[in-house]
């Protein structure tokens, strides 16, 4: 596999995130990560999707941080500060279900874990939880689902798919700003822009939409099947924060609410004025819906 390392000096200056990376080697992949608060704190295991990174979760890794939360945000391989195989066959959703799985439990040893999954980070997220449910204290699902390819996509997923596989040139920070209700500034778009210093670091970005399964013959449909079969089951805290304005994802939230029963009986939030970057658009807000939940789980737990 050939692998390509973005330069570290193209993170400098990035605003809003002081967080300095850490790194764990896993093979011949280095991946990346951040984490904020105190160390004994309660653990939230922030995944992202795509084509962003770590540092679209920066509001929210604050707002945990102030809360006495230990806030871990890792870099999916192929995006962020994480190495990047350099081909798109180098990627697979099992692969990066092994290789978050290996971060977080076998590098990092993360224990009673709260993960909270966006778009591709749910995908992922919700597949740890499921096939390994002793590690996970709680889930939150942010504009994200798990699809099994029995049923089918959205068209305007379908059209992300097709705008991607046809760009000769994949502009990140557009797709990014895309699936935002606010304004990026020119900063923020350029972070975005930051681990790819040209086309060739892109595989990673490029894989991921013909990874989603969109049939049953998919190589990931029958693990999908498998977690969905343990997630019906699923009876630890289960929340749902989803943005009103998100065309893509949308639709997941009544089916988790309605089908896991970690999730009956909760008030499940709906931000407001928040696309399917949610973490942009009510970053804050998603850090004290997380706090809060994690907060008042922990407070039951003890009484």
């Amino acid at each position: 596999m050939r692998v390509l390392r973005t330069p570290e000096e193209r993170f400098d200056g990035l605003p809003d995130f002081p967080y300095h990376a850490g790194y764990a080697d896993l093979g011949d992949l280095r991946v990346a990560y951040v984490e904020a608060g105190p160390a004994d704190g309660p653990v939230v295991l922030l995944l992202h999707g795509e084509p962003s990174w770590s540092f679209l979760y920066r509001h929210v890794i604050r707002v945990l941080a102030d809360a006495g939360i230990r806030a871990v945000a890792p870099d999916l391989v192929g995006f962020g500060r994480s190495d990047k195989p350099a081909e798109v066959a180098d990627h697979s959703y099992a692969r990066h279900v092994e290789w978050m799985r290996a971060l977080a439990f076998d590098v990092l040893d993360l224990r009673e874990v709260t993960v909270v999954g966006q778009d591709w980070g749910g995908l992922i997220g919700l597949r740890l939880a499921a096939e390994h449910p002793a590690r996970v204290a709680r889930v939150v699902a942010a504009n994200t689902g798990l699809p099994t390819g029995e049923y089918t996509m959205p068209e305007v997923w379908w059209d992300f798919r097709r705008a991607v596989e046809r760009a000769e040139q994949l502009d990140i920070a557009r797709f990014v700003q895309s699936g935002c209700r606010t304004r990026l500034s020119d900063e923020v778009r350029a972070a975005y822009d930051a681990p790819f210093p040209d086309e060739s670091y892109k595989a990673g970005p490029r894989a991921m939409p013909g990874l989603v399964p969109v049939s049953t013959d998919d190589p990931a449909s029958r693990a999908n099947i498998a977690a969905w079969a343990v997630l019906r089951e699923w009876d630890k805290p289960f929340l749902t924060a989803f943005g009103d304005s998100d065309p893509i994802t949308g639709a997941m939230a009544p089916i988790l609410r309605k089908l896991v029963p970690g999730a009956a009986g909760r008030a499940h939030p709906t931000l407001a004025d928040a696309g399917h970057f949610l973490q942009e658009d009510a970053g804050e807000r998603l850090g004290e819906i997380v706090a809060e939940f994690v907060r008042d789980d922990r407070r039951d737990d003890r009484e």
